[in-house]
């Protein structure tokens, strides 16, 4: 499962080097109970926040991220998530998964309109591990909210997904 998660950090970090720059930080409710991880310092034009939910024996089961950056210029919004999909199938499949990823289609970040995909990774045949990432642009500053976890765990944690997204003032 360490691989997995490797692959999901990975994802993590092209959102994060998606070429976009930054002004203040979101604001971002995350889920009672997961542990905010402090991230390193990044130079503008990147801002990063993340959550982590742990299982009780203190294995990491479920990731949420936040991406802001400045854009500086006209974002393509379908190609900038495609790219990022076709990076987490690359990445997957190179680890050993198969992954399959829904449609692109228009979905709500805060009060932007932006575009969502959600891909299902199993290992033999076996659902190991949903992700879903999430991209806005609004007119200097572009945004990722991408959230990952095991296949049981993401399912449980819907209505922490949801009310984190809810509380998500850009």
């Amino acid at each position: 499962m360490i691989r997995l998660f490797k692959s999901v950090f990975v994802c993590f970090a092209l959102s994060s080097a998606v070429a976009f720059p930054v002004m203040a930080e979101p604001s971002i409710t995350w889920p009672a109970g997961w542990e905010i991880e402090t991230l390193p310092d990044t130079a503008p034009p990147v801002s990063r926040q993340r959550a982590v939910k742990h299982d009780a024996d203190g294995n990491q089961v479920m990731v949420m991220e936040l991406t802001q950056v400045e854009a500086g210029h006209q974002v393509n919004l379908q190609g900038v998530l495609q790219e990022m999909r076709k990076s987490i199938q690359k990445d997957f499949f190179r680890s050993g998964y198969q992954s399959v990823c829904n449609r692109i289609h228009p979905a709500a970040l805060a009060s932007l309109t932006g575009l969502e995909t959600t891909c299902t990774v199993t290992e033999n045949g076996r659902h190991v591990l949903s992700q879903t990432l999430v991209v806005a642009v609004e007119t200097d500053k572009a945004y990722v909210l991408s959230y990952a976890g095991q296949a049981d765990v993401y399912k449980a944690s819907a209505d922490d997904i949801q009310a984190a997204r809810n509380s998500l003032k850009l």
